[in-house]
């Protein structure tokens, strides 16, 4: 098995390695309001530039935060669609730097 790149973490200590859509889905899905209220997604190093969280809120719904230091990115927002946060997530994802995978290129050709 490869190196993990990054890993997803909830309050209740489960945890994934590289977690796919499917898998942040799941852990999304069992958040609840008590015991088991947010999830944590960073690269798995020492000092990581980024992050992304998902925490249930009063109300209803999740509050979803992304931030990465190295593109001054900090964003807020609020969803109800555990679908779509678990996709959302995926892409903000896969454009980050992670340690020990090349980082992608793209060109105007």
């Amino acid at each position: 098995m490869g190196a993990a790149y990054y890993r997803a973490e909830s309050e209740s200590g489960d945890h994934i390695e590289d977690p796919s859509e499917d898998a942040l889905f799941m852990l999304i899905g069992d958040l609840n309001d008590s015991d088991n209220t947010f999830v944590v997604i960073q690269p798995d190093e020492d000092h990581p530039v980024w992050f992304t969280s998902v925490a249930v809120l009063d109300e209803g719904g999740y509050e979803v935060v992304r931030r990465d230091t190295t593109r001054r990115e900090h964003d807020v927002a609020t969803a109800t669609s555990i679908d779509q946060i678990a996709r959302d997530l995926t892409i903000w994802m896969t454009a980050r730097d992670l340690p020990g995978r090349s980082t992608q290129h793209t060109s105007n050709f």
